[in-house]
């Protein structure tokens, strides 16, 4: 028999049968976040609502079927007490609102946050699956998914079947599917209904790749999380954040939530047991603050990193471009990996699983086997090779510290075959701009040619985005028209940077990596790098490898 596919294991995490909205009325309320009810337009006890029979909870009115319970949420382009009326109509059972909606003959309960109650009515409604299982949360700037696929090896090869939810890959059972969606962090009932179905689906333990976003819109609120991992904090996101105290702030409350409570009880269960841990990077400059939040919160910490008094220390690492060895140190002793990884970067990607193996109390040699066993990871350093004279490389980077390190392990590979980088990237409409001016300074500096395109516009002007990339390339010497172009469309900016390869050089395509969109002010368009890149190849007549 075939494995069954995703969307049929989420459909069958449904509940079968509804249940009293009392239970919901008192976990509300026990979280402090309810204020009130609302009955016809009128202040009603909420006890008097406790019989009504939910069946379902969705913020999304089109997805509203009978009993369900509709959360509106206001959000930074729709207000979801604005489609109240619409969710009554489709058969509402109840509605969680911050404002009571007066003119709506629906039962309403009012809260603090529709955010946190929408990710505790979740949980409620889906069982608490996180509680069934040993959960892993893996937040930073750069490299959550590298460690997230890796952290899934250990984790099996060391004897637990293991669930993920990142940004390139759904896991559930032994089911593993691409994530066709821009969002890396779901929304709270899908999130809950993923960990639901991994539960029936058999697995011990789940790899969630926790953004800042998912931590500050309550999304992860609900998870009995075991283990954290801090990859590294560095310029994202400020756009929504509003600061970088608020964005650090929020990957410092993943650290948080490791402290024991009625809501994240120690788990005793079966081999092993899931002792709260956190995992910092030990090189990173906030080191000191996310190990003395994660003692507050009394977990257990283990630092990785190539620091002096890092618990897991790299003492020597070496590349050849397609493979990575690295040498370390682990209270467990001092060993070896081999990774089937490019980028040095990937040495504290790797360390910090070694690190989480270590304070689970896994098998060293299993983790290591887990380790060595992945090949590689989709859009993140990925080659691609039609026999063209001049490298090609597709990769993730879409910050400045991802962009600085994926040209900086790039450049001594293009010295050494007697080239140079050509950096093709843009930067996000709608999300953080400081960043624009930097990535465009950071490539200039390193590539003899830049050239700046789209990454997803959104609805802001394109052109208006490259020019602010363009003006940080400026900076640092560029000169628009000889070392730096400004070309909107990415298949034509592909295309212009392969015509002006020559013999050689690396030719860095940035920021889109795995996607299989750009999000345009119309929506997502079908876009798959690595096809476009060998369908420009192929016009120049390049038709080998692949």
């Amino acid at each position: 028999m075939p494995e069954p596919m995703i969307a049929e294991l989420l459909a069958a995490a449904d509940p079968s049968r509804s249940r009293p909205l009392g239970e919901l009325i008192e976990r509300l309320t026990a979280e402090g976040l309810l204020r009130g009810a609302r009955d016809s337009g009128r202040p009603i006890g909420s006890a008097a609502l406790a019989s009504i029979e939910a069946g379902g909870i969705t913020e999304d009115s089109r997805a509203v079927r009978p009993g369900s319970i509709f959360v509106a949420v206001s959000g930074a382009h729709v207000d979801g007490h604005e489609f109240v009326e619409r969710a009554a109509a489709a058969g509402a059972g109840v509605a969680i609102v911050e404002r009571p909606v007066p003119d709506v003959r629906l039962p309403q309960l009012v809260v603090d946050r529709s955010q946190a109650a929408l990710a505790t009515a979740a949980a409620w409604w889906f069982g608490d699956p996180s509680r069934e299982l040993g959960v892993v949360g893996i937040t930073g700037t750069d490299g959550k998914t590298t460690t997230s696929f890796l952290a899934v090896a250990a984790l099996e090869s060391a004897g637990l079947s293991t669930g993920l939810i990142g940004t390139v890959d759904t896991k559930i059972g032994r089911t593993r599917e691409a994530n066709a969606e821009h969002t890396t962090t779901p929304s709270a009932p899908d999130l809950q209904r993923a960990l639901r179905a991994m539960v029936r689906s058999g697995n011990a333990a789940a790899v969630v790749e926790t953004t800042s976003h998912g931590l500050a819109a309550e999304r992860v609120r609900g998870i009995a999380y075991d283990a954290a991992i801090l990859t590294n904090l560095t310029h994202e996101h400020l756009e929504f954040h509003g600061s970088w105290e608020a964005y650090r702030d929020a990957k410092l409350s993943l650290f948080e939530r490791l402290a024991v409570s009625d809501r994240n009880p120690l788990k005793t269960g079966p081999t092993p047991a899931w002792p709260k841990r956190a995992i910092v990077n030990a090189d990173d400059p906030n080191v000191g603050l996310f190990v003395g939040v994660a003692q507050e919160a009394g977990a257990g910490v283990v630092t990785y990193g190539t620091d002096a008094g890092a618990d897991v220390r790299a003492t020597h690492s070496e590349e050849d471009g397609r493979r990575l060895r690295v040498a370390y140190d682990a209270p467990s002793g001092s060993s070896r990996l081999e990774l089937r990884l490019a980028g040095r970067f990937n040495v504290h990607n790797a360390l910090a699983v070694v690190a989480l193996g270590e304070a689970l109390g896994l098998d060293p040699a299993a983790v290591r086997a887990g380790l060595e066993s992945v090949e590689g990871v989709p859009g993140r350093m990925e080659r691609v090779d039609a026999g063209q004279p001049f490298g090609v490389v597709i990769d993730y980077a879409h910050t400045p510290s991802s962009l600085l390190a994926v040209l900086d392990i790039l450049a001594p590979v293009a010295a050494a075959r007697g080239g140079g980088l050509i950096a093709v990237f843009g930067s996000a409409g709608e999300r953080d701009t400081d960043k624009r001016p930097m990535m465009g300074r950071i490539a200039a500096e390193r590539a003899r040619l830049v050239v700046v395109t789209d990454e997803d516009p959104r609805g802001e002007d394109r052109e208006a985005i490259l020019d602010e990339i363009a003006r940080g390339a400026e900076t640092a010497g560029a000169r628009r028209g000889h070392d730096l172009l400004l070309v909107a469309d990415r298949p034509a900016a592909i295309e212009a940077a392969f015509e002006r390869a020559r013999a050689g050089d690396v030719v860095l395509l940035a920021g889109k990596g795995h996607e299989q969109s750009i999000i345009g002010p119309g929506g997502p368009v079908a876009y798959d790098e690595r096809k476009i890149a060998l369908d420009a190849l192929a016009r120049l007549g390049h038709v080998g490898g692949g």
